[in-house]
């Protein structure tokens, strides 16, 4: 089969590394979308008659979540009927995308979970490199001091997605240690560079997401490395609350709990149909308007109705499901951090599911995505112990 070849697989593969890391490193976001069509959505259209059986298989395998996914990709259709999307096209446009970029994951799948770990690595370790060179250029290029919060390069600018993004990276490349001696310095810098880049971006959604997440972590990984790992995330918590108090706390709760209040208010104004796919809304809070509800969920309600966030709701819980059936795995493993890490975050910002390509990615599809991997994989052995991403 034309999918199987190696040509096919190295297309896909490298289309799978960018996505992760050319989110920083492309000159810009046009090429980075460019890139995306050339390296992942051109591949999957060109196997898709050649792997028909995959995804036939992919149904089969996992039909509650393509199902469930089918349904949100049709209700959102629907709901441009009385949306007031400036250009419906596109709004149609971004439903594909987003789902050649999932048709992708079964095609990847055909390579081996031990594979795709090793490109997610990769990626990691890129967007590793795009943290740290972000890092010398905002304070030691521009001359920023160091209080002020960071902003990085490419699509990575923004403090609070940005350090959303580099936080999923951290997470799958932490419960991966290779075990080559010279690999591991590199694996703990990385780390480090991605980790300063969270606490320099100053996004405390991204840093609580992320803490809850490692401290929850030895529930599942059931290992001394996941422990350990808990245990210096509390310590370092508790001395950055010490150092720097007022820089963490001095904004408050940023209006949540006010843009929550008003933006049920505009639910129960249209809780059936939503405003519609792509319509843009304000929220006004004490006369300060935002373009977004700063929560995934209520978002979703907002633009699609109840019926849309509840088809959401289901996709999210379905790709759980399919997470914990496959917990015995490594990847497994880390995708039930990288869930638990998105749905934390989802409820601090990343308001967008149906946008193109960009951060909020990262903690919503790029999860479900992975999560379409999956039963190729259960039998994947490896997942007690240490945690090596040399498999």
């Amino acid at each position: 089969m034309l999918y199987e070849k190696n040509w096919a697989r190295a297309w896909l593969g490298f289309g799978l590394v960018w996505f992760v890391a050319a989110i920083a490193l492309a000159p810009s976001n046009k090429i980075y979308q460019q890139g995306l069509i050339v390296f992942f959505w051109l591949p999957t259209l060109i196997f898709t008659w050649s792997a028909r059986a995959v995804f036939m298989d992919a149904w089969r395998r996992q039909p509650a979540l393509w199902g469930a996914l089918l349904l949100l990709m049709v209700w959102s259709g629907l709901t441009l009927v009385w949306s007031t999307a400036a250009e419906p096209g596109r709004e149609v446009k971004r439903l594909v995308y987003i789902l050649v970029f999932l048709l992708a994951f079964p095609l990847l799948a055909q390579a081996g979970l031990a594979r795709i770990r090793h490109l997610l690595q990769i990626g990691g370790g890129l967007l590793a490199l795009a943290a740290l060179i972000s890092i010398v250029r905002f304070y030691g290029v521009q001359g920023h001091p160091l209080l002020f919060r960071l902003e990085g390069i490419g699509e990575i600018s923004h403090p609070i997605l940005g350090a959303y993004v580099v936080g999923a990276a951290v997470l799958l490349l932490l419960y991966q240690v290779p075990h080559q001696r010279a690999a591991q310095l590199g694996w703990v810098l990385a780390l480090a560079c991605l980790g300063a880049f969270v606490m320099l971006s100053q996004s405390r959604g991204a840093g609580l997401a992320l803490l809850i997440t490692v401290v929850l972590a030895p529930l599942w990984f059931r290992d001394r490395h996941s422990r350990l790992i808990a245990v210096l995330a509390m310590l370092a918590t508790s001395f950055a609350f010490y150092l720097v108090y007022d820089v963490i706390t001095h904004r408050g709760a940023s209006h949540r709990p006010e843009i929550f209040q008003v933006v049920l208010q505009m639910i129960a104004e249209r809780p059936w149909t939503g405003l519609g796919l792509g319509a843009e809304y304000e929220v006004n809070v004490a006369g300060r308007l935002f373009d977004h509800s700063h929560n995934m969920f209520t978002h979703v309600a907002i633009e699609l109705g109840l019926p849309g966030m509840l088809l959401w709701i289901a996709v999210w819980l379905f790709t759980l499901g399919e997470i914990v059936r496959a917990r015995h795995t490594v990847l497994g493993k880390i995708l039930l951090a990288l869930w638990v890490y998105s749905t934390m975050a989802m409820q601090f910002d990343a308001a967008s599911l149906s946008g193109t390509p960009r951060a909020e990615w990262f903690v919503s599809w790029l999860t479900v995505g992975l999560a379409m991997l999956l039963p190729w994989g259960r039998a994947e052995k490896g997942a007690c112990g240490k945690i090596s991403g040399s498999t």
